[in-house]
């Protein structure tokens, strides 16, 4: 299995596993719709988006993304990982934790002061592997608005 860091080049393999992603959590996947704007996040200068895909072999079969934000009330830079899937088929063989790991340290090597991230409350397969890792959980409520319809 290897892992790496993923471009422009790879938005049709982000867009597969997004799809699947969203199924997974019943949400909406509009990101097919923007393709070109995915490309120009992994790609810009700096890149406002970090991602990477596992692969064995020729198959993808999971993949990471996140984003470097700062803390007010911390006052110091921190990682949200935006998603964090594996393929159904693949879950339990490590590659979960192999792109937790380089999201780790891509957050350590920025010198971030923590990674957030979230899951959906009924996913306790992710929570106790989460919990596992040493990470807390906190009890707040995510909100969004999309802007582009309100």
């Amino acid at each position: 299995m290897a892992i790496r860091r993923a471009g422009g080049n790879d938005v049709p393999a982000l867009l597969s596993l997004g799809a699947e992603h969203a199924a997974f959590e019943r949400l909406p996947h509009r990101a097919s719709q923007r393709a070109g704007a995915l490309a120009l996040a992994l790609d810009g200068e700096p890149p406002r988006l970090h991602a990477w895909i596992a692969r064995l072999g020729s198959e993808v079969v999971g993949y990471a993304s996140a984003t470097l934000d700062f803390s007010t009330l911390d006052g110091a830079d921190y990682l949200h990982m935006d998603c964090l899937y594996v393929r159904e088929a693949w879950r339990g063989h490590g590659m979960g934790l192999r792109l937790w790991a380089a999201v780790r340290d891509f957050a350590r090597a920025r010198q971030c002061a923590t990674m957030q991230w979230q899951t959906p409350w009924w996913n306790v397969d992710a929570a106790r592997f989460y919990r596992r890792l040493g990470a807390g959980e906190t009890a707040k409520l995510r909100y969004g608005l999309a802007l582009d319809e309100a």
